[in-house]
């Protein structure tokens, strides 16, 4: 790419736009543990939600979307998509909730919600495993991204990419803890939005060249839809071919899955919206809420914060981002058909790192001048939004729930400030380090998926269910791991879907046994929970008897119904709007697709309206709620 200095100096300027202001931060992190990983518990709704869309928009999702268009036509965003039941319901189940627990982290829940030395063993462990495994394997592939896109657009080898990423990330992170990675996130939000709206814009002027002689945006758009409505994604052996409609392939603009290819279908639709959200773990999109989502909730200022916060997130998540990347990836099929002719394009490019998920970082050479300061602030601003959020997630992990409860004790909190900016520049170098051996953002995602299956379904039971104990978790965790290394081996001839589709089932069965014939929390452990966070459901029937808490109490803190209501009006909204946006894009010259467009259009409109008067009534139900609370605790 030819880089000017009016883009150089666009990137300088969004770099000193959204980290400066962090700085002012540090000062407020160095008091205590609890502003250095939980913000003081004093996070609007706005700014958890921004924090939350921003972490989840890193270097490597545009290029994985990107990905999945490539080899599976548009339908196959299903794979996260169908996350929107998991969102929803942690929205208006289980958000209110974790801010009633009153943690610092997560995992600090277990030893309030399980006793015994069960439940110190799976927050110590968990701590390490998810801090430092799952937290570094994570930003390895967010790493192993930017290292992709830098190779592309500069040549540059991987190391100089981790090297220069690094040293502004950990920085950062180091110095201002999470009101500083807040505000850098608020920033670089609005900054990676214009800058994939600017990649999708340029791309379809690009098109428009290319396929009707007009380098114009709306042109190519018209041309873009007329092409590939012709075309499908014919998959053999995993390699994706475009041909002409034949009934034989999955179209390449379709929505939904050619239900007539079984294997795919249950790869990219009917595993992830029958089983993949409620049964498997997976960071930022965990059943029950967990990880850095966990983190905001808990972060928040009231229970009327972390609810709208959480709700803002899944809105801007799946309804504002996907198109442009979508659009972009579409306009690769057009210029890039094939990973050869990207290797011709970009010869000095590492000839090994080149993959579909490199067809998005291609698309951007034909940015203008301006434009491409602008993108590269952008992509460095959502590979620090992500890195940031986990070195400060993973870091409070290691330091509060493992250093500080089973290592040293009695330290200062200045000690354990410390220690955590010590924790940031080792989950760095062991991510980057990680990075080097991953090949693709696919293998990756599937990788995390396999690792998770069968384990979701017990982080939402056990907010319901008071037979679920900490060993529960453990034989959970046990299974997911040991089947996701055996069961590919006995089902060697399956696919991806099919093998997990086994590891949910056996996994599942195996903590369902252990509830019932497994050692029992202690019963004034379950009480003091419960008079805590009043859960609802039946499961703890028994418990809210011993507990004395009346059945009207627990109804009125809840408010199950309303929620149940929300949680379906908000995956109408989410799903309406997101489908209503595609076939308006794709609606020219076509009054069907236009018709379907109106007909979302008016489903979003009634969902919303109902989403509206459920999370007002429950907003007001929240403040309520706290107050009694408040009043409860007074002396």
């Amino acid at each position: 790419m030819h880089i000017t200095l009016l883009d150089w100096l666009i990137v300088a300027a969004t770099i000193l736009v959204c980290f400066v202001p962090a700085l002012f931060f540090a000062k407020r992190s160095k008091s205590r543990t609890s502003e250095f990983f939980a913000s003081g518990r004093s996070v609007p709704w706005w700014l958890a939600g921004l924090s939350m869309v921003a972490t989840t928009f890193s270097s490597d999702t545009p290029n994985w979307v990107t990905e999945q268009v490539r080899k599976y036509g548009v339908a196959g965003n299903w794979q996260w998509w169908a996350f929107v039941l998991t969102g929803v319901s942690t929205v208006f189940f289980f958000a209110r909730l974790w801010r009633r627990s009153g943690v610092m982290t997560d995992l600090e829940f277990y030893e309030h919600r399980y006793s015994g030395q069960e439940a110190s063993v799976v927050r110590g462990f968990r701590a390490v495993y998810l801090g430092l495994f799952f937290n570094c394997f994570i930003m390895g592939l967010v790493t192993l991204a930017a290292c992709k896109i830098a190779n592309i657009l500069f040549g540059m080898p991987a190391w100089q990419t981790i090297v220069l990423c690094g040293i502004l990330n950990v920085v950062f992170a180091a110095h201002s803890g999470l009101w500083g990675v807040l505000v850098i996130d608020m920033l670089q939000f609005f900054i990676k939005m214009t800058a994939v709206f600017a990649a999708a814009w340029f791309s379809l002027v690009e098109v428009g060249r290319r396929l009707v002689g007009e380098a114009s945006g709306w042109a190519g758009l018209q041309a873009l839809v007329e092409k590939l409505s012709t075309q499908q994604v014919v998959t053999t052996d995993g390699v994706p071919t475009m041909s002409t409609a034949n009934g034989t392939g999955q179209p390449i603009l379709d929505l939904l899955p050619n239900f007539t290819m079984s294997e795919l279908a249950l790869m990219i639709f009917i595993m992830p919206i029958a089983i993949g959200w409620w049964a498997n773990w997976y960071p930022g999109s965990e059943p029950g809420g967990g990880s850095y989502i966990a983190q905001r909730m808990l972060a928040s200022k009231s229970e009327k914060d972390s609810l709208g916060g959480t709700l803002f997130f899944n809105i801007a998540h799946y309804v504002l981002r996907p198109w442009p990347w979508i659009i972009t990836a579409l306009c690769s099929i057009i210029v890039y058909p094939d990973l050869a002719s990207i290797k011709l394009a970009f010869p000095n490019a590492d000839a090994a790192m080149i993959g579909h998920d490199s067809a998005f970082p291609a698309m951007l050479k034909f940015l203008p001048v301006g434009f491409v300061g602008l993108m590269i602030g952008g992509l460095l601003a959502a590979n620090s939004s992500t890195i940031l959020t986990h070195l400060n997630w993973g870091s409070s992990y290691l330091v509060h729930d493992f250093y500080r409860r089973f290592i040293k004790k009695t330290g200062t909190e200045a000690h354990y400030v410390n220690v955590g900016r010590l924790s940031t520049i080792l989950l760095y170098v062991v991510a980057a380090l990680l990075s080097l051996t991953m090949s693709s953002a696919q293998e990756a995602f599937q990788i995390l998926l396999s690792i998770g299956a069968g384990t979701g379904l017990i982080y939402i039971a056990r907010w319901f269910w008071w037979r679920v104990t900490a060993w529960c978790e453990i034989v959970a965790m046990v299974m997911s791991l040991v089947t996701s290394l055996v069961v590919p081996l006995v089902m060697t001839q399956a696919d991806f879907a099919a093998v997990t589709m086994v590891q949910v089932g056996l996994t599942t069965l195996a903590w369902l046994i252990t509830a019932f014939v497994g050692p029992q929390t202690d019963q004034a452990t379950l009480i003091a929970f419960y008079r805590k966070v009043k859960p609802a459901g039946p499961g703890w029937t028994a418990i809210r008897a011993a507990a004395g808490v009346s059945d009207e109490e627990v109804a009125t803190e809840n408010r199950s119904g309303a929620a149940f209501v929300g949680w379906i009006a908000g995956c109408a909204v989410i799903w309406s709007s997101l489908f209503a946006i595609g076939n308006f894009l794709y609606s020219s010259g076509d009054p069907s697709r236009l018709r379907l467009a109106w007909m979302l259009t008016a489903g979003f409109v009634v969902s919303g309206y109902v989403l509206l008067k459920v999370t007002r009534q429950l907003w007001v139900d929240s403040t309520a709620s706290q107050a009694r609370n408040e009043a409860r605790l007074k002396p």
